[in-house]
């Protein structure tokens, strides 16, 4: 059932509008002023909250403002004596709306329901923000993991460009994201562009865009990945795979922050920091020409190698809890104890394909066993080719 919090010094007014909410099924509390409200709403999860202006002791923009330190909950300012100059005031200090004494009922309960939405889906954005930061958790304690999130510390509020390097499955762009994440350009978009799964005709139409008509497809204008990035990030994963067309046309847009459209002629301004990650040797890339040495050297300001798995066997406890309660959860089902035994066989697997594969085994030892994993069940369930 959804809850309303009322703070207005009339206990009448207090009243009526307790009746009206509680015929809509509404929950109710109240508070005859600020200081009780204020109190009411650290102790209390509030959809919805209604606060009177004129008031004793504190009056109701004071309130408003120390409310929205406390939550992110809609404010609805009602008062008797308000002006427009009023109303504006207190949307512009962060009010949901304001209505005048005495309020009218519909446009009352309509407001309500609004507010009720936008309360349900501040709940919903703070449940996927914390699924999705989950999602890209950096789990580790080894030496390696330490050095790479105390340069990820050093370098993310910095404009520097990053070369991420590793195998596959390693985690380089949990490292990307998080060197977004603590980047100056958080509030911005972060693109993901990976290079190895588009095809060489189309990847500079994906990076720049293209014009209408540009070629046969192209039958309207497009923003490019460049465009969609501005003020953010671009992530060029697997940048090792671009082809030698495409990385000129990179190499242009970083010396100059400006890109063309496919088939276009105006030059486009961008800001746009760039990281980039390879599971390739670059450096015998550029040898044997499939690698420009110039755009390497443009790309590579800061360098961070994420090692394989098989290297920092220290993490394998850790990311295997992790594992176990993430898959436990999307199941359905109660975590699995995991005993020392299993731990010690995930230790002895080479792991050809790091964290991502590490990831697949526990979801299917969470899958396929009972309460809890053995040594056992990791020799009858783990991959034994990999041992």
């Amino acid at each position: 059932m959804a809850k309303i919090l009322i703070i207005d010094d009339e206990k009448a007014i207090r009243n009526t509008l307790r009746d009206i909410f509680e015929v809509e099924k509404y929950d109710v509390d109240d508070a005859e002023d600020g200081i009780v409200g204020l109190e009411m709403i650290e102790k209390n999860e509030y959809d919805v909250i209604l606060c009177d202006i004129k008031m004793p002791k504190m009056d109701g923009i004071e309130i408003l403002e120390k409310a929205l330190q406390i939550t992110d909950t809609p404010i609805i300012m009602i008062s008797g004596h308000g002006t427009i100059d009023t109303a504006v005031d207190s949307i512009k200090k962060g009010a949901y709306d304001y209505i005048s004494k005495p309020p009218d009922l519909n446009r009352l309960l309509v407001t309500i329901r609004n507010a009720m939405d936008k309360s349900q889906l501040i709940t919903e954005t703070k449940v996927l923000r914390k699924q999705i930061d989950k999602k890209w958790e950096m789990i580790g304690e080894s030496e390696a993991m330490l050095q790479i999130q105390d340069m990820i510390e050093k370098v993310a509020p910095t404009t520097a460009r990053v070369l991420i390097t590793g195998e596959n499955g390693t985690g380089k762009e949990l490292v990307a994201r998080a060197i977004h994440e603590n980047s100056n350009r958080v509030k911005s978009p972060f693109i993901e562009v990976n290079c190895a799964a588009i095809p060489s005709e189309l990847i500079e139409s994906q990076l720049f865009g293209h014009e209408k008509g540009s070629f046969t497809s192209a039958i309207k204008m497009r923003k490019g990945d460049f465009e969609q990035a501005h003020g953010g990030t671009l992530f060029l994963d697997e940048i090792g795979d671009m082809s030698l067309s495409a990385q000129a046309k990179v190499l242009r847009a970083l010396q100059e922050n400006k890109i063309t459209r496919v088939g276009g002629e105006k030059e486009i301004a961008v800001d746009v920091r760039i990281i980039a990650a390879t599971n390739k040797d670059l450096q015998k890339e550029i040898q044997e020409g499939r690698f420009r040495e110039d755009l390497y050297h443009r790309l590579s300001v800061i360098l961070i190698h994420v090692p394989p798995l098989r290297e920092r066997k220290e993490d394998i406890r850790l990311l295997a809890e992790h594992f176990i309660q993430e898959s436990a959860e999307s199941q359905g089902i109660a975590p699995l104890i995991i005993e020392e035994s299993a731990i010690t066989e995930l230790q002895h697997i080479k792991w050809t394909g790091n964290i991502r594969e590490l990831r697949n085994v526990m979801e299917r030892l969470v899958i396929l066993c009972d309460k809890k994993i053995t040594g056992e069940n990791v020799k009858m369930f783990a991959l034994p080719l990999n041992k």
